[in-house]
Parts: structure tokens; sequence; C-alpha cells
């Protein structure tokens, strides 16, 4: 017989919560969600468009998400995705190339011959080149210079690399670069859901309730206490709720202010930085490139890369427009994070158009910009082994948090994976011992 982990407070309602407390309210247990805005869905939440909903930040689903899937599967969407193949640009100096044969690359200029050559033999064997090494203990900078050549390494890796990463981008594990290659490979082919993401999220909370669980909305936490073998939550007005196990979502910083003295003295010493997103959504009456992602080079503008999701989702989400999303990942306390939306869409818009002159100013409808501190962790060398355990020990507490999933890459597959391993540990973990 399986024990009973009690009332379980999910606090966050992001894919991994919701997801966690799908998977809990199926194995019959008690669970609340408090998601202190008023919207579920985390990265992927939506804001209404015209008579649409539309993200606010970018998603696709791979044909090797087998963890996402699965979910799907649970939640009757599986067959609700539209599989389509999409082509990827390279835009350097300004100067626009495709970049998905082998033909592609032989007219990749900004490379000379000998490192076209080796760029294409080099990318089909990266996979292979990594197996059997110390991948997590390896410098991206050193792995990929040392296969790629300097040349490639100056030109195209770095400039990808420190877009993603910011400074510290040449010390992120290879093992990052290597599993990420895993989930895409060679594969064109993505997925798209039929009524995007906000269909996937009114689902899974459909699911709980309809399990007997509770959601939240506008409920934030102030205060996570310990409290005998359990744990009390206090809400913005003062509420306090009672768990028996509580599974925290939040990036570990936020908890740490939020965790009473008892509780930050337990919580693993592992203070990652993280990268947040300034992402611009473009909604225009003309397409641009025609390719899903285009990464922005060394190109004038602020933005690094481009992704159009007509060539994904067709027009119809966006009531015949064509949505571009503009994003540039950079540290939370930026200047860029800091500065007023309105300003970064003027800016974005004029840079937009400069390298897209066909572009004119009445093919931009509309332009939407937001923001999230927390995307994705910076990783440094060697953090399989320092990677934190799920369970806080002595505590009722569980983390499921995108600092729980490396090696695997930050997206709705890994949260969804994360959040099956966080359930079943709850249904098969004895109750904690008070320190």
């Amino acid at each position: 017989m399986r024990p009973d982990p009690g009332h379980v407070v999910v606090v966050g309602g992001g894919i991994c919560g919701l997801a966690t407390a799908h998977r809990l309210v199926r194995a019959g247990s008690r669970v609340t969600v408090l998601e202190g805005s008023d919207q579920l869905g985390g990265l992927g939440t939506f804001f209404a468009w015209r008579d649409r909903w539309v993200e606010r930040f970018y998603h696709c689903v791979m044909p090797t998400d087998d963890h996402l899937l699965d979910l799907l599967g649970e939640l009757g969407l599986r067959d609700a995705i539209t599989w389509r193949p999409t082509t990827m640009g390279m835009v350097v100096d300004g100067r626009a190339f495709p970049f998905n044969t082998a033909l592609d690359l032989l007219r990749f200029t900004p490379l000379g011959v000998p490192d076209r050559l080796r760029f294409g033999a080099v990318s089909v064997l990266l996979r292979r080149l990594g197996r059997g090494k110390d991948l997590d203990g390896t410098r991206t900078e050193d792995w990929l210079r040392g296969l790629y050549g300097d040349r490639v390494w100056e030109l195209l890796l770095a400039p990808l690399f420190g877009a993603k990463f910011g400074a510290r981008f040449g010390d992120v594990p290879a093992l990052y670069l290597w599993q990420r290659l895993g989930r895409e490979g060679a594969v064109s082919v993505r997925g798209y859901p039929r009524g995007g993401y906000r269909a996937v999220i009114e689902a899974l909370r459909e699911s709980i309730e309809a399990g007997g669980g509770s959601v939240r909305l506008n409920a934030p936490v102030r205060r996570v206490s310990l409290s005998g073998t359990g744990a009390r939550i206090t809400l913005g007005g003062g509420e306090v709720v009672a768990a028996d196990r509580v599974v925290s979502t939040l990036p570990l910083p936020l908890l740490r202010q939020l965790a009473d003295e008892d509780l930050a003295a337990r919580l693993p010493d592992v203070r990652l930085p993280y990268q947040g997103v300034v992402n611009a959504l473009f909604f225009l009456r003309r397409p641009l490139s025609g390719h899903y992602w285009t990464p922005v080079v060394r190109s004038g503008t602020e933005f690094d890369g481009l992704v159009e999701m007509t060539p994904l989702a067709g027009v119809e989400p966006y009531d015949g427009r064509h949505l571009v999303y503009a994003m540039r990942y950079t540290d939370r306390e930026s200047p860029l994070f800091a500065e007023d939306e309105s300003s970064v869409a003027a800016r974005w818009t004029a840079q937009l158009r400069e390298l897209h002159p066909a572009l004119s100013a009445d093919d931009v409808e509309d332009v939407r910009v937001f923001k999230a501190p927390f995307v994705e962790p910076v990783y440094p060398l060697g953090y399989l082994a320092r990677r934190p355990p799920v369970v806080v020990a002595g505590t009722p507490v569980l983390l499921a948090t995108t600092a729980h999933v490396y090696p695997d890459v930050t997206s709705w597959n890994s949260s969804a994976g994360l959040a099956r391993r966080v359930a079943a540990t709850l249904a098969g973990a004895p109750q904690p011992v008070p320190g």
C-alpha cells in the first residue's frame, strides 16, 4: 500500500506545478495549487489579442518530447498536435542565409570553404563525438573550439552561446549542448497544439479540479514555514494554508526569500545565476523569411533571434496576421530588462525593419513586449554532482525547478518529466522526520 502524502500544496501554477498536481490527483492525493498571478502557465501564459489568445513566449513540441507527449495523451490532447516541417535561417552581418541543407552550408559565405566543410562534418558527428566523454566537466568553448576550430567558434558559435547565456557562455558545461542535440538533432518537424498552449493549461486545470484538487489564482505566497512534520503557507492577505507536503516550483532564489529561518537553513546551497528574457511580439501583415528559427549575429540588433510562428501554426491563431517573436536573453538586473516596454517596442521595430527593408511601417500592425526574470539557469561545470535533490532533507518540502532538469534542456518536456519524478517521489516517500 502506497503512503498517503496527505494534503499537498503546490506553489506555482506553471507547467511543472500543474503537471505535478495532475499526477497527484490521479493517484488520489488531496492537492491545492497556489498561483500568485491571475493566470496559470508560467512561461506558458498568454494574453488577449483581438478575439484570440496568444502566448507571451514562444513554444513548440518536438517529436522526441516523450514526457510532454505522454502528458498530452493523458489529457486527451495528443492528437490535437499539428506537425509541420520547419526550416532554419541565419543572419550574419546583416545578410540572410538559409541554413538547412548541405548546399545551404556550401553557400554560407561568412565562413571560408574549409571551415564550411569542417562545420558540416563535425555537426553530423557531434553527438557521436560526445559519447563517453566527461562533458559535464568540459567547458563548451573548449569542446567546440577544439572540434570546429577558432574561426567557426569566434564567428558563429560564440555569438550564439553568448546570446543564450551572457558573459558566462564559454563556461557552460558542454553536456548541455550535447543533450540539446539529443532533443532536437537534425529534426525539422515541430508541433503546435490546436488551441495553443492555453488549451493544454486549461486541460490540466480541469483534470486537477475534476480529481478533487483546488487551483487558486491571485494567491501570492509570502512565507513558507516548517511546522511540526508539515508546513504553513502564508499568503498575501495573511491567510495561512496548512500542508502535509509542499512542492515548490519557484526558482531557488525566490524560495530562499520566502522560506523561514529553519527551512532556509535546510535548502540546498546551490546558488545559480539565471538568465531572463525580453520578448517582442510583432503582428505583421506579411511574412518575413518563412524560417521558423533565425539566429541574428552581429547585425546591429539588440534581439539575437527571430521565431516566426506562421510556418508552425499558420495565420489562423493570429487572425490572419504573421506572428514573429524577437528575443534577447539577459540578466534581470540589466538596463534592457528594466527599460519601459514601449521604448523597447519602438527601437526593436526600427531594427527589424532595417534588417528586413521590404517591411513597411504599415506592415507592422502591433507590437507587444513581455519579460520573464527566471528562464534558464547558467549551469557551472560539474553541475551533475551539485544538482540539488528533489526532497529537502528533514522537511516536508520538495523542489521541482529548472535547477533540477539538468542535463535536459529547460522546456515543457523536461518540466513534464520532472513533474512525473516528483509525483512518484511523493507517492512512495516516507514522511519526513522532524529535525
